[in-house]
């Protein structure tokens, strides 16, 4: 007759088969993805939709946005400002390369690198994981683990770009409850390691939106950021154009702000630029404008044409004003 094992053994034994169980895939990606798609709505569904409108009210802190939109259509087109509207300060979109608009001092820039991945990657109408193959996307199966307290898929997700993320999709509904990277919080913030908890599907033309995005630090669970959406419609009839940056005519000032932005890769043609300008125009003032814009030239990593800006600018208006922290090589 065999011996008995002793009953920590067994705990043990019992505890490393469950772990190995939870940790084994029990479907395959491809498997996951179609069971996704078809809580969604199905393939077909989704391939109808060609447009989508989103308003809501997205809040920061006590900082809040009431009534913030967002227009997105294939392939990429996205815009954060309804152009039938009243423009807000700030617009951003995307339009075939990413542009940022700011009504102080009435510049449009077209931005590079973070600024503009952050543009880039939310123009999907859904998610990453539907049509992933023809996008360039690389999914591949985690584990599974508890997200948020409910049992979740991880899925560790390489956009063509190399962005990567991990997506959490519910063993259950097969929708996707989250999302987790490491990503700074602002251009010049530190690196925050947060999750997007997300919920609140609802069905809009026979497809599941979600309605609640709200990004949280992993290691507090303290609240960064929430979205609250209001609304959404789908196949709105919209033009390329809805999607460019605002039109309007530009005062010499701001053409020559936007011109030293273009030449930003090139710190000679920079001060060539700003040297002619001023001493052609030596009554305007152009000291918050070229502060602004040698700003914006650091956040796009071109810092030798930023730094010989701010300066010389500073020089020029016999002020030497302290910098930020984040940015102390123009000390």
């Amino acid at each position: 007759m065999p011996s008995k094992l002793p009953k920590r053994a067994v705990l043990v034994a019992t505890f490393c088969a469950a772990t190995l169980a939870w940790a084994q895939p029990a479907i395959s990606v491809d498997e996951l993805v179609a069971r996704h798609i078809q809580a969604l709505g199905g393939q077909a569904k989704l391939d109808a939709v060609q447009s989508v409108i989103t308003r809501g009210e997205y809040r920061e802190g006590s900082f809040s946005i009431p009534a913030a939109f967002m227009a997105r259509m294939r392939p990429y087109y996205k815009t954060i400002c309804d152009p039938r509207e009243k423009l807000s300060d700030v617009c951003e979109g995307y339009d075939g390369s990413a542009w940022e608009w700011y009504q102080d001092p009435g510049v449009v820039l077209r931005t590079v690198g973070p600024a503009a991945a952050a543009a880039r990657h939310g123009t999907d109408l859904f998610d990453s994981l539907v049509d992933y193959k023809s996008q360039g996307t690389k999914v591949e199966f985690v584990g599974s683990e508890l997200f948020d307290g409910k049992p979740a898929y991880n899925l560790h997700v390489t956009l063509a770009d190399g962005f990567e993320k991990h997506l959490f999709v519910d063993q259950q509904s097969f929708l996707i409850v989250g999302d987790r990277r490491a990503a700074p919080i602002h251009a010049f913030g530190e690196s925050a390691r947060s999750e997007n908890r997300i919920g609140d599907y609802r069905p809009v033309n026979g497809v599941l939106f979600s309605f609640l995005v709200v990004e949280v630090e992993i290691s507090t669970g303290k609240e960064l950021n929430r979205f609250t959406t209001q609304t959404i419609e789908v196949n709105t009839k919209l033009d390329p154009s809805f999607f460019a940056p605002p039109q309007y005519s530009r005062t010499p000032l701001q053409q020559f702000l936007e011109q030293l932005y273009m030449e930003r890769t090139d710190p000679v043609s920079v001060m060539f630029t700003y040297r002619q300008f001023r001493a052609a125009n030596p009554s305007l003032d152009t000291r918050d404008g070229i502060e602004f814009i040698g700003y914006q030239m650091a956040k796009m990593s071109d810092f030798n044409g930023a730094v010989a800006l701010l300066k010389t600018n500073a020089v020029d208006y016999h002020e030497l004003r302290e910098c930020p922290i984040w940015f102390r090589p123009c000390l």
